[in-house]
């Protein structure tokens, strides 16, 4: 019979805790429709009161499903995260809180379910974070008190106030606030005392008992004092500013060591073994962090230098058989690279000497990195510090272990082992990119640390290790050393310490002599050589090498597929290190250039070859590279790098970061080719117009890259523009209200545009939203001088191109116009206030400087229409006293002279609010011309900002030598135009002045009627400049 079951949306369900764990049975089931029902009530429950504490009940009734009680506990430790802050909106109750807190402890101390109860210890710790020790004080101390009373707890409650205590700990010692650590900080020497004790009486135990036990009673102690070293680790780091001043720390200290030691002559099998290793691991990991976050403790700690050096037997022991070149060579002989050897886990051996290695950096990082290392505090820490570094130098780091460290480093762990040879063979790209992460992961790897150990070394110890690691160097550097896997080692250390050696050794000699030939030899195992070759040359190229062409034919022959032995891993490398050569400040183009074609092709046939994304995206940033350094040079072989381009954009997918790389190539493409890139318009414009649509799938990842790409191509775009190219224009506006983010680029870009088409742009169709945008902007960015500048230097393009057609825009400029006279008028009422009363200007400085630069482009335009946008003569005052008193803040000389050319044009008027500002003017005009008279002896002229004809065709000729991008030709051509470098200033003020005193009725009347009122000493100085 069918069925007409309506289910009720969960909205409708009251909270309580019945139909709570009603609704947690629906959501763990195994029914999709259920757990997307129950899921929904549980989301729309949780900001309910009530919610939290039922979860926990739920979680505490052991008689419900194991499933059901784990998702009441991961809701109630996710609801912690967002509404257990006071702070937090639709918080948890204060009674909410004290119910659950009165029972986490009890709940964590019995929970038989290991996974219930690290959920149940990590729902403590995250409460404890917020609440210790003001709103739960006795959260650290009852934790304490169960463990005081270890011997008379069962062993699961021990194991979980130990797991409880864990967690509690690691959440406080990871908070950022000092408040928190603080807290974590008093309480540690009461849990350092009792937890020791627990630990020292916990591993005495097991100690015994390894060998006659029957293995569960070993097995869980060694439990308990895994757990008990993890916390004291944590303590011993995070809950000390001195551990070495604590005498339990001292204690513990020396406990640690001999445990270290007592625990590497075991031999034991199975779980034992296992827990063995993890007990190890944890004193190594005590012994590094110690050393890392407190130097001067590490140091000063009993016995700490015999630490060290047991360490460092440790590792060297283990370097015998970590990069045995016996075993490898016997396969590179036979050709069988990649056949032998497993690619295992690292070892409890590697991870004890890869803790060793850590400790000793962080040594020589105390001795030679203070600032770094040590923080200061009172003068105890600053003897504390001489003391600490005084021992390590004299007692540690002395010659013969440097050397020492260097021969291991060098000769065992710079080795390759046989996995990493089969991992080569059988993924040769991801070994290519774990192995070529910039030493990211050095903390988790054995080569990677010995390189950086090595380099810190090198660095501090130069007299010491150069000699000797020369000495090596040329014993293998010859064309008759086959020995691959030394000399790759050797190879190296060279290439790290390239900056140490590079006085001692000719490079050059040596790629003449050596590295040609090693890369052309066709033998079993040579492949290994090559790849080192180009990390070489990458390490050298900018450090001290002369031989490019060499560099070049190398790199072009190690990308070349025909030959066997240059393998995915070989030619990859080469790719991705050919971005250094490139990119180096002393690569010629032109020397490049022969080159130029083989590699290109080289490269995107690898590109094409290789699957992983990122591996593409690296060999795309080096075609990218060679694209920008070759610049114009780059056209011929445009079209072919272009054509790989739209395979890889579709085979990307969702992956947005190739997308990029591919908008960054085309857009270094378009730069570098100029004028020529126009035939890529028909490709690149719909990919624009679909990344800076609103609201499309790409915007948001691509919008960046997309508006580089589309400011590219309006720069090298020459006139007159294509329809499809000014046809984007219009999707420029809603970028403008994105904010600060892209802002710069979208104004750069309708600057272009005013620029290349300014009869487009200036069109009724495009100026209306244009302006109105701009109007906008233009108060939004009025605290943002960068910005409002920007936007200021378009509004003057705009006025300039204009020109006295300007009166025809002024019903859609005249909002612009309002909002410049508005935020000028502020100024001017600002200015006018003083003591008390005074008021802030809205725009000041050099924001007042460009607004009342577009009002002088819009006077030198079409005086009238400015003179009309201000209106009244009353207006016009204010304007005016502000203009001329916000004069002496203008430090431009270009500047100067615009604002005197439109404050000397308003004479054109012939009205009272110029005129009788003569006194203004004539001051103004003594320092302007004086100015730019002194620039001008040697021009020969009055005016030295004016361009003459023989500078400028000089300059023209100048430009001519080099490709110019057209948008560089526009702007000069622009500048040429300028009033500011076309109008003789002194010949300027002497017209108008002319004029004036000619409508005045003769020069005794103009003198009676205006100049009667002017100082005589500035009527004397601008007499003397003879402009009347």
């Amino acid at each position: 019979m069918p069925s007409f079951v309506i289910e009720v949306p969960g909205e409708a369900s009251p909270l309580n805790e019945h139909h709570l764990v009603h609704t947690l049975r629906s959501a763990s089931s195994s029914d999709p429709h259920q757990i997307q029902t129950g899921t929904k009530q549980l989301q729309s429950w949780e900001r309910s009161p009530g919610f939290y504490k039922h979860l926990q009940s739920a979680y505490l009734d052991y008689r419900l499903p194991l499933e059901l009680r784990y998702l009441a506990i991961i809701q109630l430790k996710n609801g912690i995260d967002k509404y257990w802050r006071k702070t937090a909106t639709n918080a948890v109750s204060k009674e909410d809180k004290a119910v659950i807190r009165s029972r986490l402890l009890d709940s964590g101390l019995h929970e038989p379910d290991d996974r219930l109860a690290l959920q149940d210890a990590l729902v403590i710790a995250k409460i404890a974070r917020f609440e210790y020790p003001h709103d739960w004080p006795d959260a650290l101390s009852a934790i304490v008190q169960t463990l005081r009373n270890a011997s008379q707890l069962p062993p699961l409650q021990l194991a979980r106030a130990l797991l409880i205590l864990l967690h509690v700990v690691k959440e406080l010692s990871t908070g950022r606030l000092q408040r928190t650590r603080q807290n974590l900080q008093a309480a540690t020497p009461e849990i350092v005392h009792v937890l020791g004790g627990l630990y020292g009486d916990t591993v005495a135990y097991w100690q015994r008992s390894v060998s006659e036990s029957n293995g569960e009673d070993v097995t869980g102690a060694m439990r308990i004092s895994l757990l008990a070293i993890k916390v004291l680790r944590r303590l011993l780091v995070s809950g000390y500013e001195h551990p070495n001043r604590n005498q339990d720390v001292v204690d513990l200290w020396g406990a640690t060591q001999q445990h270290l030691n007592a625990f590497m002559q075991m031999r034991t099998e199975g779980n034992v073994q296992t827990l063995l290793d993890k007990n190890m691991l944890q004193l190594a990991k005590l012994h590094h962090e110690l050393a890392r976050e407190h130097p001067a403790a590490f140091a000063l700690l009993p016995n700490s230098v015999e630490l060290v050096m047991a360490y460092w037997s440790l590792a060297k022991d283990y370097g015998e058989s970590f990069g045995s070149r016996e075993a490898v060579a016997g396969a590179v002989a036979a050709a069988t690279l990649g056949t032998d050897g497993d690619v295992d886990d690292k070892t409890t051996a590697e991870k004890l000497a890869l803790r060793g290695l850590l400790i000793l950096r962080a040594c020589v990082k105390m001795v030679h990195n203070h600032a770094q290392t040590f923080k200061y505090r009172t003068p105890e820490d600053k003897d504390e510090k001489h003391r600490a570094t005084d021992l390590l130098r004299q007692h540690l780091l002395h010659q013969t272990l440097v050397q020492e460290i260097m021969e291991v480093v060098v000769t065992r762990f710079f080795v390759f082992r046989p996995a990493d040879l089969r991992e080569w063979a059988e993924e040769p790209e991801e070994w290519e990119k774990r192995e070529e992460g910039d030493g990211e992961d050095w903390e988790f790897s054995i080569r990677s640390c010995s390189e950086k150990l090595f380099l810190d070394l090198a660095i501090n110890y130069k007299d010491v290790l150069v000699q000797p690691l020369l000495q090596v160097f040329y014993s293998v550097a010859n064309t008759a050393n086959e020995d691959v896997l030394f000399k790759d080692s050797v190879y190296t250390a060279i290439g790290l310490a390239a900056p140490v050696v590079h006085e001692q050794l000719d490079f050059d000699a040596f790629i003449r002599d050596v590295l040609v030939a090693e890369v052309q030899k066709q033998k079993p195992g040579f492949n290994i050589l090559r790849r080192r070759a180009a990390i070489l040359l990458g390490q050298w190229i900018s450090v001290k090498t002369t031989e490019r062409q060499l560099v070049y034919q190398i790199f072009q022959h190690l990308l070349g597929k025909d030959d066997a032995l240059n393998d995915q891993v070989v030619r990859v490398t080469a790719g991705r290190q050919l971005t250094k050569i490139v990119d180096d400040w002393d690569t010629k183009p032109d020397e490049l250039l022969p080159y130029v074609d083989e590699i290109l092709t080289r490269l995107m046939q690898l590109v094409e070859e290789v699957e992983l994304t990122e591996t593409k995206m690296v060999l795309l940033n080096t075609i990218s590279v060679i694209v920008e350094r070759l610049e114009h040079r780059i056209s011929p072989f445009a079209e072919r790098i272009v054509s790989i381009l739209p395979t890889l954009w579709e085979a990307s997918g969702p992956e947005h970061l190739m997308k990029q790389a591919i908008l960054t190539i085309l857009a270094r493409l378009v730069n570098a080719m100029k004028a020529a890139s126009a035939p890529l318009h028909s490709m690149v414009l719909p990919i624009i117009r679909g990344a800076v649509q609103p609201g499309s799938d790409t915007e948001v990842y691509l919008l960046e890259d997309a508006l580089d790409l589309w400011a590219a191509i309006l720069v090298q775009t020459p006139q007159p523009a294509s329809p499809e190219v000014l046809q984007l224009l219009p999707n420029l506006f809603p970028i403008y209200d994105y904010g600060s983010e892209h802002l710069r680029t979208a104004l750069e870009i309708t600057e272009s545009y005013v620029l290349l088409a300014p009869a487009y742009v200036l069109a009724p169709a495009i100026r209306a939203p244009l302006f109105a945008a701009l109007q906008t902007l233009l108060t939004a960015l009025q605290p943002k001088p960068e910005a409002s500048g920007m936007l200021c230097n378009t509004l003057e393009l705009l006025v300039r191109f204009a020109g006295p057609e300007v009166a025809h825009l002024m019903p859609e400029l005249a909002g612009i116009v309002r909002t410049l006279l508005a935020a000028l008028k502020g100024s001017w009422a600002a200015h006018c206030t003083t003591g008390p009363l005074a008021k802030e200007a809205p725009v000041d400085g050099i924001v007042e400087t460009d607004y009342l630069a577009v009002l002088a482009r819009l006077t030198i335009a079409s005086q009238p229409s400015f003179t009309a946008a201000v209106g009244s003569d009353a207006a016009m005052n204010w304007l005016l006293d502000e203009w001329f008193a916000h004069w002496e803040n203008i430090g431009d000389p270009a500047r100067r002279k615009l604002m005197c050319l439109a404050l000397t044009k308003l004479l054109e008027t012939r009205r009272p609010f110029i005129l009788g500002r003569l006194q203004a003017l004539m001051t103004m005009w003594t320092d302007v011309i004086e100015e730019l008279r002194e620039g001008a002896e040697d021009a020969g002229g009055g005016d030295s900002l004016v361009y003459r004809v023989g500078s400028a065709e000089a300059g023209e000729e100048e430009v001519r030598d080099c490709v110019e991008a057209p948008e560089d030709a526009r702007r000069r051509g622009l500048m040429q135009r300028d009033e500011v470098h076309r109008v003789d200033l002194p010949e300027y003020v002497r017209g108008h002045l002319q004029r004036v005193v000619a409508a005045c009725g003769g020069a005794e009347a103009f003198e009676r009627e205006w100049v009667g009122d002017v100082d005589k000493d500035v009527v004397s100085s601008f007499s003397r400049l003879g402009v009347m």
